[in-house]
């Protein structure tokens, strides 16, 4: 995060001065082989995860064989050093980056902006067999944990955060970005670098609502349950359906609304 200068202002105060934190916003660049791939928009930090989650996501890979190496290109201390990553393809292996290609920059808040549509990702999206059942007091009380998790978003106000829950409610993972699908991608780029994928088992939580690719990207990974602070789309609803995705929106104050998917709620008669 950088510090800036700011002037606040306060109904019937003096203006002053203060000093705020923000968030960093940067382009990376993602490379396939020195071919490139796609401009995202994000927070620096977990690149490597990123640029992996994003690949997997996009179907651009199906694991994490097929990955080489991902480094950063140029050197330290070189203007924009940082902000473009390279990934090697394992050896005997291609990736097709023209028919992966986007074309178009992607925002911190794009998601799948550039795609000629969403029907390559649905075709994709195969249903979800998971038998995981998680007690609602469990689900309710996981925001607030990751609340207390997001550390920077604290100090800046700016930050979305994703994170990985067991069935017990314990944050197992947690990353934060700008954007909030690159926080997603950075948490499953981390397992996919781990081979901890599938993630049969787990829960995604993410701080912001919930979209089309945020839904995408918790079904490639495998995840049965994605609960979310925030509200989902009519695409995310329908995308969890269809994929036996359990999809839950407005999780605040120990409550929440399941919208797909109610029958890995444990208790539901519960109270």
């Amino acid at each position: 995060m950088n510090r800036v200068d700011a002037t606040r202002f306060e109904a019937d105060q003096p203006a002053h001065g203060l000093a705020d934190d923000v968030v960093v916003e940067e382009p990376l660049e993602i490379r396939v082989a020195g071919d490139t791939l796609a401009i995202t928009m994000r927070t620096p930090g977990h690149d490597q995860e990123l640029a992996a989650g994003f690949l997997l996501a996009e179907g651009v890979i199906k694991g994490r064989d097929q990955l080489g190496s991902i480094a950063h290109c140029g050197r330290p201390g070189d203007e924009g050093w940082g902000n473009v990553i390279d990934v090697l393809p394992a050896p005997g292996t291609v990736i097709d980056v023209e028919r992966s290609r986007r074309g178009t920059l992607t925002s911190a808040a794009c998601g799948v902006c550039g795609r000629k549509s969403v029907d390559d990702l649905l075709a994709r999206s195969t249903p979800i067999d998971d038998a995981l059942k998680v007690e609602r007091r469990v689900l309710a009380n996981l925001p607030e944990m990751l609340r207390v998790e997001q550390k920077n978003f604290m100090r800046t106000g700016g930050l979305h955060a994703a994170a990985l829950a067991d069935s017990a409610g314990r944050l197992l993972l947690v990353r934060e970005d700008v954007g909030r699908h690159n926080a997603v991608d950075k948490l499953f780029g981390r397992l996919l670098l781990d081979r901890a994928l599938p993630a049969s088992g787990r829960i995604l939580l993410v701080s912001g609502r919930t979209s089309f690719e945020i839904v995408q990207k918790a079904v490639v990974a495998r995840v049965p349950i994605l609960v979310a602070v925030s509200a989902p789309s009519s695409l995310a609803i329908r995308t969890a359906r269809a994929a036996g995705l359990t999809l839950i929106g407005f999780a605040r104050q120990g409550s929440f609304n399941v919208y797909a998917g109610s029958e890995r709620i444990a208790d539901q008669h519960a109270g």
